[in-house]
């Protein structure tokens, strides 16, 4: 039986939680006492007083007059402090630890994937009844450093109809989109570097840029990029060695880059000799092409990075790098020190699944879906007081402004106490401004109770 615990353990235990899972390093200025407590929807002694038994128990300590930061010397956290549970404070972490639970009963407007049975099943049991005719080698051997071939082509070949000219020497199959991205960081990224995320972002940059332990500066997103005149203030005051964003469809707002925007940031970009990551893991829920920096640039300082979990299969993994030609082998190197040769199995899956014209019927049935769920989804938010702060051209995300007087975070366990997964604004957020938004996933929220819960628990 779950142990029920005190809110001056539950702070407590959130802030160990996130000091284990490298959120907070030492020295990190823990959240005021009247925003922790805003934030937690307790009281400000409840705050102070947890506070304070942390300090006693060495985890934290205080600066006169400058707050609570965290010791450079904390003792170890079991696993059993770290489980999920209802009353940790939301964080990037808890939604996707939240989402990730296998549960039937429970509803996830706030997950970032499609249902399952709107994913391509047809297309992935036909390749693995494929795969397991194939050849031994390609189910019993470790893949080559640069992974299958044939998909390798084939992926420069939808590049190619992206604008983005890659050789397939250029391009490195990896487990995942999320593997390529911290692999890119492993070879750019040193301690105490200064990286540029949009503001909002996708909630798992975030995680994995603490885990670097890097300084991370939030650029404003606006409906057409990055705030060029900020990016450029950012560049020249902070001198950042990367910048990572979507491309496409961006996480959460849904927003486009625009041509003049890309330009831009290419231009301050090659002045101050700064990197992008471009992650394209949307592409294909795009109706209408939008510029890619990777293009533009000629993969010269951007790395493009994709993957297919969001559109033929969450559980087999595979994704890759399309790198600049100097950094391939490199990044080899740290694929191999990390990871070893990888598999086969998922790239010749994959191959088949996307070989096939039934694929591209496929997503355009999606892309009419998500058309028809996006019309239902504005709508019945609204009728709550929810307004999208755009309505995207495609994709499954918007972007909603709350009532006011409503914490997203607060909200968002409330809800998950009544069996709804939400998405709170300040996940996504590096200047934590956004308290009083949350992403929808439309394709998620066809089940009426999502509302009724909603109506239940707003303020």
């Amino acid at each position: 039986m779950r142990v029920q615990l005190t809110r001056i353990e539950i702070v407590m235990a959130n802030v160990k939680a996130k000091i284990a899972t490298v959120i907070y390093m030492p020295g990190t200025r823990l959240p005021s006492v009247r925003a922790a407590a805003k934030s937690y929807g307790f009281s400000a002694s409840t705050v102070v007083e947890a506070y304070e038994r942390l300090q006693t128990d060495g985890v934290i300590y205080s600066r006169p007059g400058a707050g609570f930061y965290v010791a450079d010397i904390t003792a170890p956290l079991s696993l059993a402090d770290m489980s999920p549970n209802l009353d940790r404070m939301v964080d990037p972490l808890w939604i996707s630890r939240q989402s990730l639970e296998p549960s039937d009963s429970v509803l996830k407007p706030g997950c970032g994937w499609l249902p399952p049975d709107w994913l391509y099943e047809e297309g992935m049991r036909r390749g693995l009844r494929q795969v397991a005719r194939a050849n031994v080698q390609v189910i019993s051997e470790y893949a080559t450093p640069l992974g299958l071939l044939a998909l390798r082509q084939l992926l420069v070949r939808r590049m190619a109809g992206l604008g983005i000219d890659a050789e397939p020497s250029q391009v490195i199959l990896t487990e995942s989109g999320t593997q390529s991205i911290d692999l890119i960081f492993r070879f750019l990224l040193s301690p105490g570097d200064t990286v540029v995320v949009d503001d909002p972002c996708y909630f798992n940059f975030h995680a994995l840029l603490r885990a670097h332990r890097v300084k991370v500066i939030g650029v404003p997103y606006t409906p057409t990029g990055p705030n060029v005149e900020t990016f450029a203030t950012i560049l020249e005051e902070h001198k950042p060695r990367l910048y990572i964003t979507n491309a496409a469809i961006h996480n959460p707002t849904g927003a486009t880059l625009s041509p003049a925007t890309a330009y831009r940031v290419l231009q301050l970009a090659q002045a101050a000799g700064l990197y992008i990551i471009e992650d394209d893991i949307f592409a294909d829920f795009e109706t209408t092409p939008a510029p890619r920096l990777a293009a533009l640039d000629g993969l010269s300082r951007v790395f493009y990075i994709g993957s297919f979990s969001k559109t033929l299969s969450a559980s087999l993994r595979c994704g890759y790098i399309a790198a600049p030609v100097e950094w391939v082998e490199s990044l080899l190197d740290l694929k191999i020190a990390t990871g070893f040769g990888g598999g086969q199995l998922a790239a010749a899956v994959v191959l088949s699944a996307l070989n096939n014209s039934g694929y591209r019927k496929h997503m355009s049935t999606i892309h009419t879906r998500l058309a028809r769920a996006r019309a239902q989804t504005v709508p019945c938010l609204a009728t709550l007081g929810i307004v999208p702060w755009l309505t995207p051209q495609a994709g499954m995300f918007l972007w909603c402004k709350l009532p006011d007087g409503n914490s997203a975070a607060v909200l968002a366990s409330r809800c998950l106490a009544q069996g709804v997964v939400l998405a709170p604004g300040n996940a996504f957020s590096q200047s934590q401004s956004a308290e009083g938004y949350m992403r929808f996933n439309v394709a998620q929220a066809s089940d009426a109770r999502v509302f009724e819960v909603l109506a239940r628990t707003l303020n």
